[in-house]
């Protein structure tokens, strides 16, 4: 598993403009092959700022796979208008961490 990290900063007053166009394009990326996963966090201290998380089987299912694709095309033309500046995005492999939440210990009753 690969983790895409796209910390992205949206141009002024363009929030719900930007929340409303991400609702549309994430169903570009949820059909690709390669695709796990997605989330989008809205940051508390800097409301400009999101972080969009994105898991893939491999970097390339990223790369090659979405990026050359005519869905990529659809999503650059919803969402690339609202950052300031561009993002940078790179890609993790797991080092450490829960493989399974639900296998996670549950803190006991009172």
């Amino acid at each position: 598993m690969i983790l895409e990290t796209a910390p992205l900063t949206i141009r002024p007053g363009q929030n719900a403009a930007f929340e409303q166009a991400f609702a549309e394009a994430q169903g570009l990326i949820a059909g690709m092959p390669g695709y796990l996963s997605h989330e989008l966090h809205h940051c508390v201290e800097r409301p400009q700022e999101y972080l969009l998380l994105v898991r893939w089987t491999t970097v390339e299912a990223h790369e090659q796979g979405f990026r050359q694709s005519p869905q990529y095309q659809a999503w650059k033309s919803l969402l690339h208008g609202f950052y300031d500046p561009f993002p940078t995005v790179l890609h993790y492999a797991p080092v450490a961490g829960l493989q399974n939440a639900s296998a996670a210990p549950r803190p006991a009753a009172m």
